[in-house]
């Protein structure tokens, strides 16, 4: 073998160089440079004789080079399946997704349910995604577990809807990051009982994974084992794949997205589409698409982090993605909580006199009043009330003048509700609210 290798290297970068590729080969190369010299005039004459066929061997490199990676991401699958037990793929059938489902039914672990598949269905993505999960479903007979937002039914975007709201993520993408992706996700995976998490990211993808390895422990989940199987392969390696096998893919591919996300950010790349992956083939210049760290240039468009920074990533793979916010606001109980739409209709028809918050604890407006409010409530005349709107939306707009958060309001004893307009939101503030309605009783 090291005769070979010095003997290839010798050929390629001449005697001088062959000890930095194959130091134990050095004495074998010099004993024969002098033949190499006299071989150099026989070796062009036969180069004219014979035309390199430069298309051939790029097409054989490339080939030696999938196939390692096939055995390497194999290699690795199996380790995740077989040692850990309970492994769960949740999968996003994005190009390197439908890779590793490829590989898993290829070793049986679909078939065998070793290896279960998981998808969460944001309720904003592309109606071809949840439609091309029933069809590889079909095509390598498996059944995907779907997680969504928690208390949704899954499919049910209208309880969605009524419960956290349509413009969630353009109130808070955070909020909508944990609602949508990280909370179903961590409890697919509680459910699963999974001890490997397998996933499709790759170092290709950017600098924020440039480092990462075929194994390493999840941010999240607390201490998961997380299995990358193709950490080391390039989008074009995976688009190779895809076309050797005629691997089935999402059919946005062929619509010019190198990666597919929710449909609110995420856009063809570029932008007319002109880039297109079409019967296992490219159609238009692929390295927009092919080019480091531009498989996920379409996706997040238009979205930033809370401050400022360009989004580049859902928050399941980022550390401490679980703490989006998971404390409630006005916990010490000088703000009274109401627990139901009933208990909030009691105490607007009853004949006394209140002051309702409405909030959401991911909200930064109601963050930013959360100090004020509790000094207020300690000395307020009348009880004090908060009640969560984000999970009551259509009651909280029929009942208490709600249409952002927070609203204030000040409930008098006839059982009407006055909306607090202002935007000062300090205790001397609210108390004022309250004291202009002794006015017009006096």
């Amino acid at each position: 073998m090291k005769v070979y290798a010095a003997s290839v290297a010798a050929a390629l970068f001449g005697a001088t160089a062959i000890s930095a590729f194959a130091p134990g080969a050095t004495r074998a190369v010099a004993r024969s440079s002098s033949n190499a010299v006299m071989q150099r005039s026989s070796a062009l004459a036969m180069a004219d004789d014979k035309v390199f066929d430069q298309e051939a061997y790029i097409a054989e490199s490339k080939e030696m080079r999938l196939k390692h990676l096939e055995e390497q991401a194999m290699f690795a699958l199996k380790i995740a399946v077989e040692n850990y037990g309970n492994a769960v793929f949740p999968n996003a059938m994005i190009a390197g997704d439908v890779v590793i489902t490829h590989l898993l039914h290829r070793m049986g672990y679909l078939k065998d349910g070793k290896a279960k598949i998981m998808v969460v269905d944001t309720f904003h993505l592309f109606p071809e995604t949840m439609e091309f999960l029933r069809e590889i479903e079909d095509f390598y007979g498996f059944k995907a577990e779907v997680f969504c937002a928690e208390g949704i039914p899954v499919g049910d975007k209208a309880a969605y809807d009524k419960r956290y709201g349509a413009n969630l993520w353009k109130e808070d993408i955070e909020q909508y990051d944990k609602v949508c992706k990280v909370e179903p996700f961590q409890r697919g995976l509680k459910t699963l009982g999974t001890d490997c998490m397998i996933n499709g990211r790759t170092r290709w993808q950017g600098f924020e994974r440039a480092w990462i390895d075929q194994f390493e422990n999840a941010p999240i989940g607390g201490g998961l084992a997380k299995c990358n199987p193709i950490a080391y392969w390039t989008l074009e390696d995976t688009f190779d794949y895809i076309a050797k096998y005629e691997v089935p893919h999402h059919p946005l591919h062929a619509k010019g997205y190198p990666s597919i996300g929710d449909e609110k950010d995420t856009i063809p790349i570029p932008e007319d589409g002109s880039t297109k992956f079409v019967n296992f083939k490219f159609e238009g210049d692929p390295t927009p698409w092919l080019d480091y760290a531009s498989e996920r240039k379409g996706r997040f468009v238009g979205l930033a982090n809370k401050d400022g920074s360009t989004k580049t990533e859902c928050g399941i793979h980022v550390a401490g993605a679980e703490q989006t916010f998971d404390r409630d606001l006005w916990e010490d109980g000088k703000v009274q909580s109401i627990a139901s739409n009933e208990e909030a209709l009691e105490i607007i028809k009853g004949d006394g006199e209140a002051i309702i918050a409405v909030y959401a604890p991911w909200c930064q407006f109601c963050q930013g009043m959360e100090e004020e409010f509790e000094k207020y409530a300690a000395s307020a005349g009348v009880p004090v009330y908060k009640f969560r709107g984000d999970e009551e939306r259509e009651f909280v707009q029929e009942n208490l003048n709600t249409e952002s958060f927070p609203t204030v309001n000040f409930v008098k004893s006839d059982g009407s509700v006055v909306k607090y307009d202002s935007e000062a939101r300090s205790a001397s503030d609210f108390a004022n609210f309250e004291k202009s309605f002794e006015k017009s009783t006096a």
